[in-house]
Formats: structure tokens, C-alpha cells, sequence
């Protein structure tokens, strides 16, 4: 069995990578990116570096090639480009008669409001008709992407929000990456749709979790949309990443990441990383090295 990576440097793609490397020989894993001098620490342990680029449909049919399990992990920009670039992808993987396909989704992809979620519905849709058997990890909210207001807590900051009393399921990248890897390696998985996620909760409770972990009281400062805006333009957001980051608050604040499954405990075989832990972690990363 040969299983491929695409998006192998990124950050969930290189977590994903790792975790396999504890089950699976290197000789059985293969990584498909972009720049593969990027992935010259992998190829020095025994794993295939293949040159993949997702703009570039004629690099994924070799890139795909002999694969038997591919992870599919997806890609950012607008609708257009997104679903080219998720096409060329399937081609390949038709091409090269691949036997299963895992995708990175997002919560309840198919029903939901959130301002991600009809992309990944049409990337899911675009993968049912290939015909080839899927996994679908609706990934929820990864607990990395607030490091940026946790830092600033850290530095006396309050926790700026216009989410309201709207929950998300945070979840390390790490919990996701073992979940993935479990899928590509276990039996059973064929034509699935996990909903993968940490307890629901509000940023009052995750602020809450936060102040206990740094032994001080967090102070959460609840403002509208606007002004959540214009908070983090001041903060030195470029101003192509201020709508993301307001729709994923109004997301949150509407419930598009609000969801009860017990998915991810199922396919790690234990309970995820629980919530305190999980913010020590990242906390005693910003303070080891800044990030």
C-alpha cells in the first residue's frame, strides 16, 4: 500500500507526515508538493518526494502515480481557483486510479451557514462524483489559529471578540493530524463523514480555560463586527486577512462551528487533548521561541 500527502510542508500536511512515519515504513509514503526542495529533510528519512503542483495538472498525474490512499489536503483562495485546482487533483487521482481519498473539510460542510463551508460542499460534491471511495475529516476550529490574541494576553492584552456567546469546537492540529493518519491507515473508512471536533465552547469558557493555565484572570472585551475589524487593522493585520477574520467570528457568533460529536475520539481511540492542555502547549511554545 503506497499513501500520498499533498500539501506535505504545510502545517497540518507536515503533522500529518509525521504521525504516519511512527506506523507506516517511509518506503510506503510518498508527499506531493509544491517545492520539493522544501521537503528535503523527508526524502533524506525514506519517504518519496514528488513534485505536485495543484495549478499545474500535468505534475499530479506522475505525483499521483501507484499512490493507493491519498490525503487530500485543501487549499486556499477564491472559488475559482480553489475548484481548478481541486479538479486537476481528481483528474489525477482517476488518472492514476487511486483507491481512496481522505479531504480536509470543515464542520458540517454540507448544511452549514459558515463563510468556508460551501467551498468545501463543492469540493466534497466534485469527490463523490469521481465515484472513488472518501473519507471526509470536517476539521473544526484549530486552537493554533489564536495565537495571535493569546500572545497579546500574554502581553497584557484583553481577548478581543465580536463572537459573542457563540461556541467553535478548538482542537490542535495535532489531534486532527493523528485522526488522519489513522483514517489513511486503518480499515473501514470507505465512504465516511467524520465531524471532528473539540468540546463546543464560548470564548468566555475558552478565556476562562486560558486564565487558568496563565494564572490570571483574562479580561474578554465583547465588540461588533466593526470594531473587531478595526482592532485588528490596528494590531498590524494586513488588510487582506481582515475579512477572514471577521467572518469567522460572525461564523462562530451564528453557530457555524457549534457541533456535538464524539468522531475525533473514535479514530484517535482516546478522548482529544483537553482544553487546558491544549492551551498550555501553545502558550509554552510562544514563550520558548516568540511564535
Amino acid at each position: 500500500m503506497k499513501i500520498l500527502v499533498t500539501g506535505a510542508t504545510g502545517k497540518l500536511g507536515t503533522k500529518v507526515v509525521e504521525t504516519l512515519l511512527k506506523t507506516v515504513p517511509a518506503s510506503q509514503l510518498a508527499v506531493s508538493v509544491r517545492n520539493p526542495e522544501k521537503a528535503e529533510g523527508l526524502r533524506a528519512r525514506g519517504v518519496e518526494v514528488r513534485h505536485g503542483d495543484f495549478d499545474k495538472s500535468e505534475t499530479l498525474d506522475a505525483a499521483f502515480s501507484g499512490i493507493d490512499r491519498l490525503l487530500i489536503i485543501s487549499t486556499f483562495g477564491d472559488h475559482e481557483t480553489i475548484m481548478r485546482q481541486h479538479t486537476n487533483a481528481l483528474i489525477a487521482a482517476q488518472h492514476a486510479q487511486v483507491k481512496f481519498i481522505a479531504y480536509t473539510s470543515v464542520t458540517n460542510a454540507s448544511q452549514s451557514k459558515f463563510f468556508l463551508a460551501p467551498l468545501h460542499k463543492a469540493r466534497e460534491e466534485a469527490i463523490l462524483k469521481t465515484g472513488i471511495p472518501y473519507s471526509f475529516l470536517r476539521n473544526n476550529w484549530y486552537l493554533e489559529n489564536e495565537i495571535g490574541s493569546i500572545q497579546g494576553v500574554m502581553a497584557g492584552a484583553p481577548w478581543i471578540t465580536s463572537a459573542g456567546t457563540g461556541k467553535a469546537g478548538w482542537v490542535l492540529r495535532q489531534d486532527l493530524a493523528e485522526a488522519a493518519s489513522n483514517v489513511l491507515t486503518g480499515e473501514g473508512h470507505e465512504n465516511t463523514v467524520y465531524e471532528l471536533s473539540g468540546k463546543p465552547m464560548t470564548q468566555e469558557e475558552l478565556t476562562s480555560a486560558l486564565g487558568d493555565v496563565l494564572g490570571k484572570e483574562v479580561p474578554l472585551q465583547h465588540i461588533d463586527d466593526i470594531a473587531y475589524a478595526n482592532m485588528m487593522k490596528g494590531a498590524g493585520v494586513p488588510e487582506a486577512y481582515l475579512p477572514m477574520l471577521v467572518n469567522t467570528q460572525k461564523g462562530i457568533r451564528n453557530g457555524g462551528l457549534e457541533i456535538e460529536s464524539n468522531d475525533l475520539e473514535k479514530l484517535l481511540g482516546h478522548s482529544s487533548t483537553p482544553i487546558n492542555e491544549a492551551l498550555s502547549q501553545i502558550v509554552d511554545q510562544i514563550s520558548q521561541t516568540g511564535d
